[in-house]
């Protein structure tokens, strides 16, 4: 499947929202607001955070320790002696006979060696069963990577938005705390009302508050990260990345289908299928009688000679003809054939799912770049321009910087749920990272059946 390619890199935008120049205060609201790079785009960090840690640090730290994984590592380690088990032929027996032991001198002392021949290729077909029962489980392990690297990454992106609408937060309250500082000013030189300084603390306390509630968001993601990671006590820090956006129109049902066909839940699904197929062979041979085979030599001293005993002997099948396990078999094919349907099914619902939130964040991100931001920024330097020539209102001001503070935060919004999306595609819509895994690993019970005919 072509992935739709949305990841962090190791860079990271310090966001600046308006006001930078000290003299601010002094002069006017006007003075000193940072340009974008492009229409609607954020403007560049005036340094690269070099410090953090990266999306693929934590990609790396959650394969190696989140522990679904090793749990499947060790269920598929299961698979595959389950698969050895199953083959093996039976033990030899070897013992000593003696008959006629309290008749003097007719006393027949034999050893012999016997063992049960398996027949019609039941063990080779125990071992085709439980391959594919190993195929299955590779699968599901390659499953539940995507699913931990998925959960990993639009936490990631979760964690990363948090942190720069904190950056974000923290600079725009330094605005508007002179705003505030310069509303109090301009009262007490007699040139403002108490409403405007009230105004001005208003927007300054639900600054605050957006900083506190971006805090706890940030630290809530970060402990989920953490915990995927399979490291729930890593102390909170900082992140080093980026959005690496891309809003290309994509063809949905070419993705689709090559998400599906190269779905590993889906593969071991198809796997599974495979398995029943071989378990409804290998039912339909169990009835061929395996061989009771005996061989014994020894001596009779009635007779003063040696002697070779053998016996062979097979259970006829005639009531027992495995019928009920065939009948199990064929079901268990059907149900398997179905489970194929329903992944399948699964999958496109789930990309149906995400698809929607992809196209809605998509168009949003685009209409932020081409419009809203650039008409946003464009607003509040017309209003600040406005003000200083006394056609605006201090109040009016605060409103426009507050329009633009929130334009900016809905647009990291947009490019939140556009990473997230394009994340899950590239995940094959896979998730659950700490969900419990499910153990198909099979058993030994083919052997049993095997070496039990009756």
């Amino acid at each position: 499947m072509p992935p739709v390619h949305v990841r962090a890199v190791s860079q990271t935008t310090h966001l600046q929202v308006l006001i930078e120049d000290d003299e601010w205060v002094a002069e006017s609201v006007a003075d000193g607001l940072p340009q974008a790079s492009s229409a609607g785009e954020l403007p560049a960090p005036p340094a690269e955070r070099l410090s953090g840690t990266t999306l693929e640090e934590f990609e790396s730290i959650a394969l190696a320790n989140n522990p679904t994984i090793q749990q499947l590592i060790a269920t598929t380690q299961k698979a595959a002696g389950y698969r050895l088990q199953v083959g093996l032929k039976a033990n030899p027996i070897v013992g000593y006979n003696g008959t006629q032991l309290a008749d003097e001198g007719t006393a027949q002392h034999t050893g012999f060696f016997s063992r049960e021949v398996v027949t019609g290729g039941k063990l080779q077909a125990n071992q085709r069963v439980l391959n594919e029962a190993l195929r299955a489980q590779l699968f599901e392990l390659e499953a539940q990577r995507q699913r931990v690297l998925t959960d990993v990454r639009v936490t990631y992106f979760e964690a990363l938005a948090s942190q720069r609408r904190i950056e974000l937060t923290r600079e725009f309250e330094d605005v508007v705390r002179r705003g505030y500082e310069l509303a109090t000013v301009r009262k007490n030189a007699m040139e403002a009302s108490q409403i405007e300084v009230l105004q001005s603390k208003i927007q300054l306390n639900q600054v605050e508050l957006t900083l506190q509630q971006s805090q706890v968001r940030y630290n809530a993601a970060w402990r989920t990260l953490s915990a995927l990671a399979g490291e729930p006590d890593r102390p909170v820090g900082e992140l080093r990345g980026r959005f690496d956006l891309e809003t290309a129109s994509l063809d949905w049902p070419t993705i689709a289908v090559s998400l599906i066909n190269e779905s590993p839940e889906y593969l071991a699904a198809q796997t599974r299928v495979q398995q029943a197929v071989a378990n409804l062979q290998r039912q339909g041979i169990q009835a061929i009688p395996n061989l009771q085979v005996q061989a014994a030599s020894g001596y009779d001293y009635g007779t003063n000679s040696g002697l070779i005993n053998v016996e062979v002997g097979a259970p006829i099948p005639l009531f027992n003809k495995n019928q009920g396990n065939i009948a199990a078999a064929r079901a268990d094919y059907v149900r398997a054939s179905l489970d194929v349907t329903r992944v399948k099914n699964s999958i496109q619902a789930r990309l149906a799912v995400v698809s929607n939130d992809y196209e809605q964040a998509a168009a949003a991100v685009s209409k932020y770049k081409l419009e809203i931001m650039p008409s946003a920024e464009q607003t509040l330097k017309l209003a600040e321009q406005a003000y200083r020539a006394g056609e605006f209102s201090f109040l009016e001001v605060l409103i426009v910087r507050r329009t633009y503070f929130d334009s900016t935060l809905l647009n990291l919004e947009s490019q939140l749920a556009l990473a997230q999306a394009a994340a899950r595609v590239d995940g094959f819509v896979l998730t659950g990272g700490l969900d419990a895994t499910v153990d198909l690993s099979g058993d030994d019970s083919l052997r049993g059946q095997t070496f039990s005919q009756q």
